[in-house]
């Protein structure tokens, strides 16, 4: 599985702490993790709309298959996120809902508060959150007898996304290009988005803005 963190600009200075406890984690299950950023030594700048927009862009082109976010309330990014389609973005502030998410609602990405977090235990707090994610079966249901009702519920969540929303091609071919370009303008983006996104359009679309 590909695994992308995305923070924004309030968690600029744990990225790198955050990014190696995933890493550490993602390596026992043979997990390939990619640092979107927002990392302390760069310039590249996002905010919880940004991070949103990126979540959808990575996991609708299929560059990654999950996402792991956040900021400093989670609040922000995990709206964000959930307004780009195929995006099924969850609140998770310990491992009991990271697991509950991902049984019940067979997520794609979740929302941290790192706000909340952040204190004393914090790296064992977040350590089994992301161990908890990669050991949770999917769409086992919670209580596993309501597995079949719960399914159902998230064939008809699927069902009013695609009702209310455009594919994204046709959102990020209608979205402001100056608000498009400042999130997708930096070298990891390049150097790993177009080496594994699986759509072509969007791939194109992108790459044209980036060489204007």
């Amino acid at each position: 599985m590909k695994i992308a963190l995305i923070n924004e600009n309030s968690q600029k200075k744990k990225n790198e702490l955050i990014f190696k406890i995933l890493e550490r984690v993602s390596e026992k299950y043979g997990h390939k993790v990619f640092n979107y950023g927002v990392s302390e030594n760069s310039d590249y700048t996002l905010d919880y709309v940004g991070a949103g927009i990126l979540t959808g862009i990575l996991l609708g082109s299929g560059a990654v298959d999950f996402v792991i976010t956040g900021c400093a309330s989670g609040e922000g990014v995990l709206i964000s996120a959930n307004k780009m389609p195929n995006v099924i973005c969850g609140y998770v502030n310990d491992p009991v809902d990271a697991e509950i998410f991902l049984r019940v609602n067979g997520g794609n990405a979740i929302s941290i508060p790192y706000g909340k977090i952040f204190g004393t235990g914090f790296e064992i707090n977040l350590e089994n959150i992301f161990y908890t994610l990669f050991q949770t079966d999917i769409n086992s249901g919670y209580p596993k007898e309501r597995k079949e009702i719960q399914n159902d519920q998230l064939k008809e969540l699927k069902y009013l996304d695609r009702l209310n929303n455009n594919d994204l091609y046709q959102i990020l071919d209608a979205m402001d290009k100056d608000l498009l370009y400042h999130i997708i303008n930096n070298s990891y983006f390049e150097e790993n988005f177009f080496a594994y996104s699986k759509d072509d359009n969007i791939s194109e679309l992108l790459k044209n803005l980036i060489d204007l």
